[in-house]
């Protein structure tokens, strides 16, 4: 059901994907994908060529990426993003669509930044997309609701519906309702909550700037209809 979910809420974006494409092409190989869930990021690179390391703390996500890299030169490793050693560095770490601010703070972020730090060759770089600001709502009754992800799969049609972005001390809050209807026609439902840091750019350059990683630039992914844009920030050691 993991695999579900994540494939229906995070499989189908792809405004980022030309940007991890050009930093693997000016950086090279290997490439560590931090939070790679089922592969969005890991599988494209791969079949564009790169050698690329899903790291992920969710067994069942990396089984399924496992199983959908086939013949890719794609590994996976199960870890938490902030206390990792896999013994070898890479030319390019990515960490896709906000993960970073799934760590629990600049404590959990500064713990990640120190990891990276050692996984990085000389002359390598370290990507991270962030959500520095999000449009906060709720559903209420009478008012336009998002349109939610449906996927109909062996009979059993899932529907993901966001209800609030919330703001909460210190980053924010995002409400989903789960629902699955059976063939028979038996319905589930099931709040989801996750809960995005706060963040900024600048925030995150002085917190790398502690582990000694310095500023490479930053690059826009704009907003589409049914996602937020990012901004990613690249450090260098």
């Amino acid at each position: 059901m993991t695999v579900i979910w994540h494939d229906l809420e995070c499989g189908g974006y792809g405004e980022d994907l030309a940007l991890w494409r050009s930093l693997a092409v000016e950086h090279g190989d290997p490439v560590l994908d931090v939070g790679a869930g089922t592969g969005r990021v890991t599988l494209d690179l791969a079949r564009h060529g790169h050698r690329v390391t899903a790291l992920d703390r969710d067994h069942e996500l990396l089984d399924e990426l496992a199983r959908r890299a086939d013949a890719l030169e794609v590994s996976t490793v199960a870890a938490d993003a902030r206390d990792f050693d896999l013994g070898r560095r890479f030319a390019l770490i990515v960490v896709p669509m906000q993960t970073i601010q799934l760590l629990g703070g600049a404590n959990g972020r500064r713990a990640f930044l120190r990891c990276a730090r050692g996984h990085l060759d000389s002359a390598a770089v370290l990507a991270i997309a962030i959500s520095e600001a999000l449009d906060l709502f709720e559903v209420v009754p009478g008012t336009p609701a998002p349109l939610p992800d449906m996927r109909e799969l062996d009979g059993v049609v899932y529907s993901s519906h966001p209800t609030a972005v919330r703001a909460d001390r210190g980053g924010f809050v995002l409400e989903r309702r789960r629902e699955t209807v059976t063939r028979g026609g038996r319905r589930s439902v099931e709040q989801d909550l996750v809960r995005l840091d706060r963040v900024s750019s600048a925030e995150l350059e002085r917190e790398a700037a502690t582990v000694g990683l310095r500023p490479a630039g930053r690059a826009l992914i704009p907003a589409n209809e049914d996602y937020v844009g990012s901004s990613v920030v690249v450090l260098r050691a």
